[in-house]
C-alpha cells in the first residue's frame, strides 16, 4: 500500500481525521469521533503499527483516552486515563498534550492542572511522573488565560523539555527524573519583574532536531509597546535556545507582533521557523489579514506568507497545537482556525488553500506520512 498522509484534527465538537495521497491534492475527511466532546491533544504515532491517540474532554463523565489502530477509521478507549492519586487534592481538568517515548510503546502526557503522566504500556495504564508533578515550584504555578497546562513535551535523548502556562520552560536532563526551571531570557511582561525564575505563560516549544541544543519558543509576548514603570517592555514573545534551553534570545524583530501561540520548525532546516503572529488583545491576526510568518535564517529576518489566504476581514485564531508541518521532501504546513477551517500551505507555505471550511472551533492539528 502506497504511503498516504494522515491528519489528526481535535475540535470543540470531537476528532476528526483526514486521509490523502502524498500529492496533497485531495483529502477525505472521517468523524467526528469522540461523541461530539472537546479534543485538545492528539498523537499520530508511525511506530510500527501506526496509532492515533485523541483525548476527550468529557465534563460529565470524566477524561478519556481514545485510541485508533485503523489510521482513524474507528476508535476506542484505553483501559484508564491518567489520573492524580487518591488524597493529592487535585482533579484532572483536561488533557493537553500527547507524546510518543523513546520504548516502543511507551507515552508521555500533560495534563491541567499542570502535571505529567507517563505510559509504558501505550496509553492502558499511567503513572504520575513526580519530578514535575510534585516540583517545589508546582504549587506556585497559576493558571494563564486557557488555564494552568502543561502544553508541551520535546524529548532529546535524556533531556526533555516541558512547556508550562504558567510555570514556564522546565528541563530534564536525566530522562525525566528531575526537573529544574530553565527560563534565562525568558520574559513575564505581566509581573513586576519581567524575567522572573519562573512563572513564565510559555505558549510553545519547537525543537530543530538537525542542530543539537537549538530549540524555538512562542511565549506571551505583546508587551513591547506597553508603557509603565521603567519605560516599555522589550520583545519577549518569540525566542530562540542554541544551548539546550539554559538561556533564551528574543528573534521577534521584523513581527508585527511578538504575541502568537504556534510555533513550528522546518523538519529538514533548522534555521526555517513559522509562527502566527497574533494582536495580543483580540487575538486575531493584526488588522483582520491573515498571514503566517517564516523566517529562513533562524529568526534574524522574517517574512510574510500570505498568498490565498482572504486579504481582510478574517477574524480567527490559531492555538497553540493547530499548526504543524509534515515531513516529507518538500515539506507542506497545517494549521487549523477556531472558525473551523483547516489549511494547506504548499511550497512551505508560499501557497495556501483552504481544505476544509465548516468544521467546529479547532484545538490541534497533527500529521504523519503512514
Amino acid at each position: 500500500m502506497a504511503e498516504r498522509i494522515l491528519i489528526s484534527i481535535g475540535t470543540r465538537k470531537g476528532l476528526f481525521v483526514a486521509e490523502g495521497a502524498k500529492t496533497r491534492r485531495k483529502f477525505t475527511l472521517r468523524g467526528p469521533f469522540g461523541g461530539g466532546i472537546g479534543v485538545y491533544s492528539t498523537l499520530v504515532d508511525a511506530r510500527g503499527t501506526p496509532r492515533v491517540y485523541a483525548s476527550s474532554c468529557n465534563p460529565f463523565f470524566g477524561m478519556k483516552i481514545l485510541v485508533s489502530k485503523d489510521l482513524g477509521n474507528t476508535f476506542q478507549e484505553t483501559a484508564s486515563a491518567p489520573a492524580f492519586p487518591e488524597g493529592d487534592g487535585r482533579a484532572l481538568a483536561n488533557i493537553w498534550s500527547l507524546e510518543a517515548g523513546p520504548g516502543k510503546k511507551e507515552l508521555w502526557c500533560g495534563v491541567e492542572p499542570a502535571a505529567l503522566f507517563r505510559s509504558t504500556d501505550a496509553g492502558q495504564s499511567w503513572e504520575l511522573v513526580g519530578g514535575i508533578s510534585n516540583h517545589e515550584h508546582a504549587r506556585q504555578w497559576h493558571p494563564g488565560n486557557g488555564g494552568l497546562c502543561l502544553h508541551t513535551i520535546v524529548r532529546d535523548g535524556q533531556r526533555m523539555h516541558l512547556g508550562i502556562s504558567t510555570g514556564g520552560h522546565y528541563l530534564s536532563q536525566d530522562g525525566g527524573k528531575t526537573f529544574a526551571a530553565s527560563n534565562a531570557g525568558v520574559g513575564a511582561g505581566f509581573v513586576p519583574d519581567p524575567y522572573p525564575e519562573f512563572g513564565q505563560c510559555v505558549h510553545k516549544i519547537a525543537p530543530a532536531r538537525q542542530v543539537p541544543g537549538r530549540l524555538y519558543m512562542q511565549n506571551h509576548g505583546g508587551w513591547a509597546e506597553w508603557h509603565g514603570p521603567g519605560g516599555p517592555r522589550p520583545e519577549i514573545g518569540v525566542l530562540r535556545s542554541d544551548d539546550h534551553g539554559q538561556t533564551w534570545h528574543s528573534i521577534a524583530k521584523g513581527l508585527p507582533s511578538d504575541f502568537g501561540f504556534p510555533i513550528v520548525v522546518h523538519p529538514h532546516n533548522p534555521d526555517v521557523v513559522y509562527v502566527v503572529p497574533l494582536d495580543p488583545m483580540t487575538r486575531v491576526c493584526p488588522h483582520g489579514a491573515p498571514a503566517v510568518w517564516r523566517s529562513q535564517n533562524g529568526g534574524q529576518s522574517w517574512q510574510k506568507l500570505s498568498r490565498g489566504f482572504p486579504k481582510k476581514e478574517t477574524y480567527f485564531t490559531v492555538l497553540r497545537d493547530a499548526m504543524t508541518i509534515d515531513e516529507l521532501k518538500n515539506p507542506a504546513l497545517y494549521f487549523g482556525t477556531t472558525n473551523g477551517q483547516l489549511w494547506l500551505g504548499r511550497e512551505g507555505g508560499e501557497e495556501w488553500e483552504c481544505l476544509f471550511d465548516s468544521l467546529p472551533g479547532i484545538h490541534c492539528v497533527k500529521v504523519a506520512v503512514v
